[in-house]
């Protein structure tokens, strides 16, 4: 199937826009590239440190023929996501010794998680922690010992972070190596329900804790389609996943023999081969393309339209707002996935999952095809199924048809004609709204807003009965500068709760929502944000704001904003406690948001 225009237009305007930090990217990978095996530049005194360790293996090191793989882990035994990895590193060092390489852990990398640091003061810390995991891995690679890299980590920051990392060290092989989704428990409807009845004094606090330990019940992935499996997604629509590894759950037989391939595919991928392929020949403008059409064909999580742009500048692409909504315009809603609809990321993968999605696409001419992956030359293998046959990884043919059309549809009937994330702009700025959770009968909202500062105002006002009309509720100074960008998920219970009673209500904010981002119409990360004087820095209590996703745009009516007071806000406290000390030079040195808000790159 031809590509499709717009597609190949955006792909076409991307590759223009970066046409001198990419070369400038490649001209460097290139001579790194050039100057062959790593370890062949240390002194012996260098080497006799990197190889103390190693054993009976040291003799292979030194040889420098069979191939060296560093071990970036994200590896923590309090996250569900993270904890499998504890096995991993051994399992690929075997796996390593057998395919004729070595491997050892070159670092590990910090992963926290939103969902235990949800409306607390640690969230603060939390999109600064994805410079602050890049950064961790390039020390741990800086060893300068490795042929390629495998990465180990999985949720909302450790992925975007590792692969700045990766891109970084674009002159060696990348694979990554999931942890897969926790098995199905608690429906995630029913979670929410709790959450609501909380909410409003209906059931206490007994009942929610129960609620959230029978959704959030062992290792693995939330099964949610949050942040976290939007980046599984997206690494597999981007080739550094091996094909269909993405929703395999932890701790089972196909789960490990993947392990075990993808070590087997670094090795043969390495300079020392014949099948060399660097992972900056992967992170091309068309793998960009790919994760954006990814990501709005199964309305994956608004935390992503940040993390793109940090990863795509870290490879010398320079992705912008429009190619979001450009792409999202044509690109089918094919998946209904919590909290899209019912259904978990265990239920989307037996339904044909992403195999069957990018058979889907490549059919209808809304993926390259010509692309450079892990796994090899064309996305195409990553329409094949992953099988187990006698312990061993082996690929047969995906499905050819949806499994479950409540779940899954395909391209041609898709659940929505258009993506799931909406670019917005106006006097008050530029911003995104996550429309594929939202009714359509409120992708408009017009009323009088009421501003607030911090999420526990807007709690405080909505248990004092305050919200009794239609209402657009402005949370400012959450952006990076302010306090980190801390999400805002907390609020969703709430805005939900009066949404439900009737009433038109909306958020806008500069800060962030939750990938889990539900069914209010939320306008996020609208910049500049109110800490460099942006419009919503301008505004007051009573002015009408109209949020409107079928048009994308986002206005103060009947105000020139030109003419009023930049208000300001006392961010004194932002400043300490949990660690914020030692992030004061981040919440200064930060980038735009509509850029990744990256400190790093």
């Amino acid at each position: 199937m031809a590509l499709h225009p717009k597609i190949a237009e955006v792909t076409d305007r991307i590759r223009a826009r970066s046409e001198a930090p990419r070369r400038r990217y490649l001209d460097t990978m290139a001579r790194a590239a050039a100057a062959g095996p790593r370890r062949a530049h240390l002194t012996c005194g260098n080497q006799a440190h990197a190889y103390a360790a190693m054993g009976d293996q040291k003799d292979a090191l030194v040889a420098e023929a069979a191939p060296n793989i560093g071990i970036i882990t994200a590896y923590n035994d309090m996250l569900s996501a993270h904890q499998p990895f504890e096995t991993y590193p051994a399992l690929i060092k075997r796996a390593a010794i057998a395919a004729g390489a070595t491997a050892q852990v070159a670092g590990g990398v910090p992963a926290m998680c939103d969902g235990v640091t949800q409306g607390q003061t640690g969230m603060e810390l939390s999109l600064f922690s994805r410079d602050v995991i890049a950064l961790s891995a390039a020390v741990g690679l800086s060893h300068n010992t490795f042929d390629a890299a495998i990465y180990l980590g999985v949720c909302d920051k450790i992925v975007p972070g590792l692969v700045m990392a990766a891109a970084t060290f674009g002159y060696i092989p990348s694979i990554f190596l999931p942890a897969g989704p926790m098995t199905s428990g608690l429906p995630n409807d029913e979670k929410s329900k709790v959450r609501q009845q909380f909410a409003t004094g209906e059931v206490g606090r007994d009942a929610l804790m129960a609620s959230e330990m029978a959704s959030y019940h062992g290792p693995g992935t939330c099964t949610f389609y949050g942040t976290a499996n939007s980046n599984q997604m997206l690494m597999e629509f981007m080739g550094l996943h091996l094909p269909g590894a993405s929703f395999v759950n932890p701790n089972t037989p196909l789960r490990d023999a993947l392990t075990v391939a993808g070590t087997e595919r670094a090795a043969q991928i390495t300079a020392l081969g014949n099948q060399f392929t660097p992972v900056s020949d992967i992170l091309d403008e068309r793998a960009f393309v790919n994760g954006l059409v990814g990501l709005m064909a199964t309305g994956g999580s608004t935390n992503l339209v940040i993390h793109l742009p940090a990863m795509a500048r870290a490879a010398g692409i320079i992705l912008d707002l429009q190619d979001f909504s450009d792409i999202s315009d044509v690109t089918p809603l094919m998946a209904k996935v919590y909290p899209n609809g019912l259904a978990d990321v265990n239920h989307f993968h037996a339904a044909g999952g992403l195999g069957y999605m990018i058979g889907e696409l490549l059919n209808a001419g809304l993926l390259h095809d010509d692309v450079k992956t892990v796994a090899g030359d064309g996305l195409d293998l990553y329409t094949q199924e992953p099988k187990l046959s006698d312990g061993r990884v082996t690929y047969a043919k995906g499905a050819g048809e949806s499994l479950n059309t409540k779940i899954l549809r395909p391209a041609s009937e898709p659940f929505q004609k258009h993506g799931g994330l909406q670019q917005l702009s106006g006097n008050l700025g530029r911003g995104v709204m996550k429309t594929s959770a939202v009714a359509e009968e409120r992708h408009i909202v017009e009323a009088p807003c009421r501003i607030f500062h911090d999420q526990d105002s807007v709690k405080a006002a909505f248990k004092a009965g305050e919200f009794t009309g239609d209402t657009i509720i402005v949370v400012r100074f959450q952006g990076p500068k302010s306090n980190g960008m801390p999400e805002l998920h907390g609020l969703t219970p709430t805005l939900a709760v009066l949404q439900d009673r009737g009433l038109k209500v909306a958020l806008v904010t500069d800060g962030r929502m939750s990938g889990a981002s539900g069914k209010v119409p939320s306008a996020i990360h609208v910049c500049p944000e109110a800490a460099d004087g942006g419009p919503i820095a301008r505004i007051n209590d009573g002015d009408v704001i109209r949020l409107d996703a079928v048009n994308g745009t986002i206005d103060v009516l009947g105000v020139d904003l030109d003419n009023r007071t930049v208000a300001t806000a006392d961010l004194t406290g932002n400043g300490t406690g949990v660690g914020r000390e030692l992030f004061e030079v981040f919440r200064r040195n930060v980038g735009l948001v509509t850029d990744g808000a990256g400190v790093a790159v």
